[in-house]
């Protein structure tokens, strides 16, 4: 396993963005699928984004598409989550999450898939 940290979470008007990193410990990470889930209180973790261990594929829930765009430096065992165009209903703790992978080009996008997980940081969108 990983061991994960997120960080760039914090408060935003709507239309704004922020940028979430996370980042990785251990030699590991370059054959890490990596995920980005939120959550609000009393619903369940929700999938953001996946992005493969080469960074060639990616994957969007549809309430973020053409929002939301992740991806990762491996060279710095980070991935990014920049989120633009911003609306209050993204507001919600964002956890990074990843895990070994079959192929360089397969990705994840149920919670039960991952197991590293960081410790969230908090996105709010005001209006």
């Amino acid at each position: 396993q990983v061991q994960l940290v997120e960080s760039g979470g914090g408060l935003v008007q709507a239309g704004g963005s922020l940028r979430l990193s996370c980042a990785a410990s251990g030699r590991a990470f370059s054959s890490y699928a990596m995920g980005w889930f939120r959550q609000t209180p009393g619903k369940e973790r929700e999938f953001v984004a996946a992005i493969s261990w080469s960074g060639g594929r990616t994957y969007y829930t549809d309430s973020v598409k053409g929002r939301f765009t992740i991806s990762r430096d491996n060279t710095k065992n980070t991935v990014y989550l920049q989120m633009s165009a911003l609306k209050p209903e993204d507001t919600a703790v964002y956890y990074c999450a990843g895990r070994p992978s079959v192929s360089s080009n397969t990705y994840y996008y149920t919670a039960r898939q991952y197991d590293s997980w960081g410790q969230g940081t908090q996105v709010t969108v005001s209006t």
